[in-house]
């Protein structure tokens, strides 16, 4: 079964949805609006934009007989998180090789030189 984290970096790995998303942050829109900004029909919005509420990134709220997406800022926030944990164990990681390198190991043996 997929993480959290990892469905949240798989919903955002395509362009295109990483676009929609980026539009969500700064305000919310309705499907035909965004299908209006965008090469691809009313359907795959639909499409791209179940998959970011399935991954928690997106929130739905009804007006009407419209739903108006926005981002999600608990989403967000676990995605950051996820994020900062993952560069905070690399960096601990380097951090400890840097400081405790691996045992150098012999030069390897050089081809003797040609004469000329």
């Amino acid at each position: 079964m997929k993480t959290h984290q990892a469905a949240q970096l798989d919903a955002l790995g395509d362009g295109t949805r990483r676009a929609i998303f980026e539009l969500l942050t700064r305000e919310e829109h309705a499907v035909g609006e965004l299908a209006a900004q965008f090469p691809i029909s009313r359907p795959a919005v639909s499409q791209h934009l179940r998959v970011l509420v399935d991954a928690g990134l997106l929130t739905v709220r009804r007006d009407g007989a419209r739903r108006l997406y926005a981002a999600d800022p608990a989403g967000i926030a676990l995605l950051k998180a996820s994020v900062e944990r993952f560069w905070r164990d690399a960096l601990v990681a380097f951090k400890d090789v840097a400081e405790h390198p691996p045992a150098e190991q012999a030069p390897a043996e050089q081809p003797p030189e040609e004469k000329r």
